[in-house]
């Protein structure tokens, strides 16, 4: 899997992107959460779910119907106590919906780990992407430590936070570019 730190730093990402006010800078925050929320089940280890199993690591929590769900949730609480500055009720589901389905994208992308079953709970198949520069990151707090850390660090620094740096900086020059234009 990518880190904690990766899977936050894109979602928060997208958050800014699809709504980059910043009133909405809770919306950016919640983005972050569901990012990184499908590596609850991590859980499952301590049960001796199998890996590999629906419930397992990177199984139905890293698909794109965990997503959606969590995304169909999330915007409906949210609906439920709406306010003059809450987001559009669909921005807000595709924001939520791309944060959580941006992590099994991630970790399609590392060097580790069994896959990602992106169409459980349809098809159980774990896929990665043909271009996987990010180092797995390992599973647990007390084994992030070290130059594994430090490998997956600097992989996502490159891999991630340089990208989402150059799309929030294209999107201040956009933006700027469209007050200068309209001044």
């Amino acid at each position: 899997m990518a880190s904690i730190f990766g899977h936050c730093a894109l979602g928060a990402t997208l958050g800014k992107l699809l709504l980059p006010d910043r009133q909405h800078w809770r919306y950016w925050v919640l983005a972050a959460a569901c990012a990184f929320l499908p590596d609850a089940d991590v859980i499952g280890f301590k049960f001796h779910v199998p890996y590999a199993s629906l419930w397992g690591h990177r199984g139905l929590t890293h698909s794109i119907v965990a997503a959606a769900l969590l995304a169909t949730a999330l915007a409906g609480l949210n609906g439920l106590r709406r306010s003059a500055e809450a987001p559009a009720a669909g921005r807000l589901w595709l924001l939520l919906f791309l944060a959580t389905a941006s992590h099994g994208v991630l970790d399609a992308m590392t060097t580790g780990g069994e896959g990602v079953a992106f169409y459980s709970p349809f098809d159980q198949q774990r896929y990665f992407f043909g271009f996987r520069p990010i180092q797995v990151s390992p599973i647990g707090v007390k084994k992030f430590v070290g130059e594994w850390a430090a490998r997956v660090l600097k992989s996502e620094v490159l891999w991630v936070g340089v990208p989402c740096v150059l799309l929030l900086v294209g999107q201040r020059l956009t933006r700027l570019s469209r007050t200068l234009t309209h001044s």
